[in-house]
This record gives structure tokens, C-alpha cells and sequence, in this order.
């Protein structure tokens, strides 16, 4: 049984918590949204609104034939502030949602303060308490006390992975003269500045880059870089081919002062509308400050670059789902919290967003009297609450939205592409049949549940 009559406290106002938030809200329900900014910042936080970017501007691929396309719809179909966000504050990118950082976090932070359902407070939960209901959605980057406070909870000694964020560039720095504007084959536009570079120039990059110095880890532990986000020197000690078929690659793009394809390209993606400010991507780092400075101005187009953001490797926390959580993503040990986001091992801006509104709307349920059960797994939800509280391996590892994780058609398919297709179709009709029969309130009838 669950007590209606405890308090809601979300932990944490990254998209994870004002998804959950949101979902509440929306539902009639009064929420106790924490943030601890700016009482108190982490090291890659610096801007006190609601639902910062850290790593990256850029919530991926639009499109159903693409994992991150799908997840995009099915938390549209769910009501998702951070989609609502991400479509009024987005900046041209071709085939990518990305948005302008500081306008995505202004929109997110007026929204939760004129929700007359949730009550904005600013200061730093360090302890889980059993007076309210408690969803914890501080994040990959949750303070000590308060990590501290979940691994005793759950009988973990490790909560903790690396990940790492790319330069940024301003705009009126860059070479036009050797940069181009162009998308890959020409789709979505010439939304992405590109840097070309001959064998030549790649090699004397190459060589430079591995012989860089970089920051020395801080923390005590064992350094663990999630594979989705390695840095570029990482990459780059792999050997010159992963990064010329990987963040360097040059298909799809001819360099217009000879019309041939470079040897490698590096891809500048815009921060902001206006294009003041562009994000290197791929080129997450952690050499130290002066050295990206004088490797990454190696690169055509960037000798005289000024950098708005200089790279950095910054410590992720996140749980053994399996062994922790259960499919509320409740804490077993601790049921009357659940956990949200990327602190339950998905990675990524919107599987972090998606699990914020799963906990928010399966907590709604239960108060409303409900028994919640998650999405089917032939959807993205279903797939990824599957990975995160029932994945096989014997040493859990974060994960991003991939077709990999959807149950297989049940038919070879020789055309891929139209097999996404299908998988996507598939997971849209199961959503809407799970909703159907009840598992989403809709906030009227919760509403009259609640009076």
C-alpha cells in the first residue's frame, strides 16, 4: 500500500526531475521540486536554471528510422517538458534536435515556476528520508553527501563512471575562408561547419594529439569512460583509422576549394540560433586546458580559434539497476524512493528525460490507486526500464537508446533500414494499445481521482 498522504519531493531540477516533476504536476498532484544551483554547483554546472546541458547541445537524430527518433516520439506522446523545450529553443543542425543551451534551460525554469502545482526550492538534499515520497534525480553528477547516502542504502561501494565534454568555439574566430557549411550528403542542410584536412595535415594532427598532456584524473578511483563518450585522445591511442571512419570522418562531404573529399573532417555543430558559439563534436576531452589550445588550433579553419568552453572529463554516478531497482524504479532496499535518470545507468540527454517521466507518472499512478505496469518491451521505454533493471551482463554498464535493445522482428529483413522502420511502428502501436488500456491517466481523470 502506498500512503497518499506523504509528501512528494523530487530530488534534482535536470531534465530527469522536471520530467518527473511535470508528470505529477500535470496530474494535480503538489511536488517539492529541489535544486541545490545556485547554492551550490558541481564542477560542470554553472548556470543556476532548470535543465542545464552539460556535455553536448544536441538531443540526436529526429526520425523514426532512428533509435533517438523513436524515444523522441514516445516521450512526446507522453507529454515530455524537455521535447516541449528542446522544439521552441532549437537551432538549425540538420537531421539533429539541437537547441540553444541557455534558452532551453530559461524555458524549462519559467515553466516549472509558473506551475501552480510545484513548489521551486534551492538548496542541497544530503539524506534519503522515509517523510515523503522521494524520487531522486540529481543526476551524473551527484554530490557526495548525498551519493554517499544512496550506496549505503543500497549496498553498493561503487557509484561512479567518466564522461566528457567538447570544446566550444566562437563563431567570429572561425576561418570561413577554409571552413565550409554542409550536412553529410546534403541532408538537413549545410547546418554543420566543417573542417577539411588533407593526409598531410591529419597526420601532424594525429601525431600532436597523442603526444598531448592531459589533466590527471581527480578522483581517488579507477578511471571507467563510458564507451559512447571516450575522449578524443582515447580514440585517437586506438589508432588513426578510429577517428578517420569515427568523429573524423570525411564521407559525404566535398571540400569546395578542390571538390574532392578531405582525408578527415572535423564537424563544428552551432550552440545558438545566431551561430556566436559552435560545439566541436566529438572532440570530448580531457587534455589539459593550454594543450587543446594549441592541438585543436592545428586544425584548418581553427588557427585563430578563442574558445568559449574548453573541454573536461568530470565523474558520472549511477547504480547496479539490476541488483538496486525494481520496474518503478524503486530503491529495493529503500522502496519509498525511486531514482530517475541517468543516476539508473541509461546515458544520454533523452533516455535520462524518459526515465524522469517514468518515475514521475508510475508514482502518479500508485496514488492514484493504481497498479502501474512499464511499457511493453518492443517500445523504447519498455527497452530501456528492461536494460536498466534486468540487464544480463555481469558488470551493468550505462546505455544509450539503440534499435539493439527492441526484441527482434521475428523475420529476416535484408533491407535494415526498413526494419527499423517496422520496429518503430511496432513500438508506436504498442505504446498506444499500453496507454489504452490504462496505464496513462490522463490528468482530468486523475484529477477527479484525487478530490
Amino acid at each position: 500500500m502506498i500512503d497518499q498522504d506523504k509528501p512528494i519531493l523530487v530530488v534534482g531540477g535536470g531534465l530527469a526531475g522536471v520530467e518527473a516533476a511535470m508528470q505529477l504536476a500535470n496530474r494535480s498532484l503538489q511536488v517539492r521540486l529541489v535544486e541545490m544551483k545556485p547554492i551550490s554547483y558541481s564542477e560542470a554546472h554553472s548556470n543556476p536554471d532548470l535543465g542545464e546541458l552539460v556535455c553536448s547541445n544536441s538531443l540526436k537524430a529526429e526520425g523514426l528510422g532512428q533509435a533517438s527518433g523513436l524515444l523522441k516520439e514516445e516521450m512526446s506522446r507522453l507529454g515530455s517538458i524537455v521535447l516541449e523545450a528542446a522544439k521552441a529553443t532549437r537551432v538549425a543542425a540538420g537531421q539533429a534536435l539541437a537547441v540553444d543551451r541557455g534558452q532551453f534551460a530559461a524555458f524549462i525554469t519559467d515553466k516549472i515556476e509558473r506551475c501552480s502545482n510545484i513548489e521551486l526550492v534551492r538548496e542541497e538534499v544530503t539524506e534519503l528520508t522515509r517523510d515523503s515520497h522521494m524520487i531522486i534525480a540529481t543526476g551524473p553528477l551527484t554530490s557526495a553527501p548525498l551519493a554517499q547516502a544512496i550506496a549505503e542504502v543500497a549496498g553498493l561501494g561503487e557509484l561512479y563512471f567518466y564522461d566528457a565534454m567538447a570544446p566550444i568555439i566562437e563563431g567570429d574566430s572561425i576561418n570561413r575562408d577554409i571552413v565550409f557549411a554542409a550536412s553529410r550528403y546534403d541532408k538537413g542542410g549545410a547546418d554543420y561547419l566543417n573542417c577539411p584536412m588533407n593526409r598531410e595535415e591529419f597526420d601532424l594532427f594525429f601525431a600532436t594529439l597523442l603526444e598531448g598532456r592531459k589533466v590527471a584524473t581527480r578522483d581517488f578511483e579507477d578511471e571507467k569512460v563510458f564507451q559512447a563518450c571516450q575522449p578524443i585522445e582515447v580514440l585517437a591511442a586506438k589508432g588513426d583509422k578510429t577517428l578517420r571512419f569515427g568523429p573524423m570522418k570525411p564521407v559525404g562531404l566535398t571540400d569546395p576549394r578542390t571538390g574532392d573529399r578531405p582525408h578527415a573532417i572535423i564537424q563544428l555543430r552551432r550552440e545558438d540560433a545566431e551561430g556566436e558559439r559552435w560545439n566541436m563534436v566529438g572532440f570530448q576531452t580531457k587534455l589539459a586546458h593550454p594543450e587543446q589550445e594549441r592541438i585543436f588550433r592545428l586544425i584548418p579553419g581553427l588557427e585563430n580559434a578563442r574558445f568559449y568552453r574548453l573541454g573536461s572529463l568530470h565523474r558520472n554516478t549511477f547504480v547496479d539497476g539490476p541488483k538496486v531497482l525494481d520496474p518503478m524504479l524503486r530503491m529495493r532496499k529503500a522502496p519509498w524512493v525511486q531514482l530517475a535518470g541517468q543516476i539508473t545507468g541509461v546515458e544520454g540527454y533523452l533516455e535520462s528525460a524518459a526515465m524522469g517521466i517514468w518515475a514521475g507518472l508510475n508514482l502518479a499512478l500508485r496514488l492514484a490507486g493504481k497498479t502501474p505496469h512499464p511499457p511493453p518491451a518492443v517500445t523504447s521505454f519498455g527497452s530501456l526500464i528492461e536494460h536498466v533493471v534486468r540487464s544480463p551482463g555481469k558488470v551493468y554498464e550505462p546505455m544509450n537508446m539503440n534499435f539493439g535493445l527492441l526484441p527482434p522482428l521475428g523475420q529476416r529483413m535484408r533491407d535494415k533500414k526498413q526494419a527499423k522502420l517496422m520496429r518503430a511502428q511496432r513500438a508506436i502501436e504498442a505504446l498506444e494499445e499500453w496507454a489504452e488500456n490504462g496505464y496513462i491517466i490522463p490528468p482530468e481523470r486523475l484529477a477527479d481521482t484525487q478530490a
